[in-house]
């Protein structure tokens, strides 16, 4: 089987493509999937350059949300079957034409959501749903900030918001990026190269927000903090900006506010029948037509250096996939 291969930590200009044995028969509780598409997120370059709390050993494959059809299924699994068409996540290696997974650790799709659909919104929603409903608790009317608005989980995090009833408020790093996010449900948009603190009280005449969506970390975070109101969130989601932000303790004190951290991957590991009813939801969204996934683009396996390039340098606004085998 063709596979994307990080030999060696370091950047992705360090991945390229191996022909590698194809898998064995799938051991008791697996199933072996034929891979069609490939989610790229930000965390993968992360964990491709060795700075991610998950550090694999190379070489390895990156990738962490793929979808595609079962093709073996190992002793004692009922479901799925083969030919079923499913999705997954795991922390790497999904980068190849072939995956082999726990059966539990996979969704069956249903019929009206295509495995691009499914590679598009898995991680990217599920992690914004998990957020902004059991981590923030967010409640209709309520005000939502969202950083990196123009990125993939800040994109479905204005969706997911939007749906849950809030106010959005979206905001980028450029106006370009911006006004990316203009349409996608947020009732205004911001760039917060000059003072984000101020441009979010302006926008809340004063109040400030009920929840902050973070997923870019660094300075920016400091003042998202300070534009936080009386009882506000802020969600530690990620840290795209590449530094870990020290957070003063007195202001979420003074403001009776909550630091929220948000680790998608360990909370799937820990509660998978709660995630699996997120999912369900966030499918039934996608097939009623609720769900706005911006695709940046998408390309062949073999291109995947370059698709790692452009998300770590930030020039992709929005989600990458990869097609596999086709």
């Amino acid at each position: 089987m063709k596979a994307l291969i990080a030999p060696r930590l370091g950047g992705p200009d360090e991945l390229e493509v191996a022909d590698l044995p194809d898998p064995s028969a799938p051991g008791a509780g697996e199933v072996v999937v034929a891979v069609s598409h490939v989610g790229l997120n930000f965390h993968d370059t992360l964990v491709v350059s060795g700075s991610h709390v998950v550090r694999p050993e190379p070489p390895f494959s990156p990738g962490s949300e793929y979808a595609g059809t079962v093709v073996a299924v190992g002793s004692g699994v009922s479901s799925p079957a083969v030919g079923d068409r499913v999705a997954g996540n795991e922390e790497y290696g999904c980068a190849r034409e072939f995956v082999t997974a726990r059966a539990d650790r996979v969704t069956v799709l249903p019929a009206d959501v295509s495995s691009l659909d499914a590679a598009t919104v898995l991680v990217t929603y599920a992690t914004a749903f998990h957020a902004l409903v059991q981590r923030a608790d967010v409640r209709p009317g309520e005000t939502v900030v969202v950083l990196g608005a123009a990125g993939g989980v800040g994109s479905a995090a204005v969706d997911v918001a939007d749906l849950l009833g809030a106010r959005v408020l979206a905001g980028a790093s450029t106006a370009e990026r911006a006004r990316s996010a203009a349409g996608r449900g947020a009732s205004a948009v911001f760039d917060y190269s000059g003072d984000a603190k101020q441009r979010i009280k302006d926008l809340t005449d004063g109040r400030g927000a009920d929840v902050v969506f973070d997923p870019v970390g660094g300075a920016l975070t400091d003042s998202a903090v300070r534009a936080l109101g009386w009882g506000g969130r802020l969600l530690v989601v990620g840290f795209a900006s590449g530094e870990i932000p020290a957070v003063k303790l007195n202001l979420p004190l003074v403001k009776g506010a909550s630091l929220v951290g948000v680790f998608f991957g360990e909370f799937v590991r820990r509660d998978r029948r709660r995630h699996e009813q997120n999912l369900t939801t966030i499918f039934r969204w996608s097939s009623a037509g609720k769900l706005r996934p911006y695709v940046h683009d998408v390309l062949p396996l073999e291109e995947g250096a370059g698709a790692y390039a452009a998300l770590a340098g930030g020039a992709a606004t929005g989600k990458i996939v990869l097609t596999v085998g086709q």
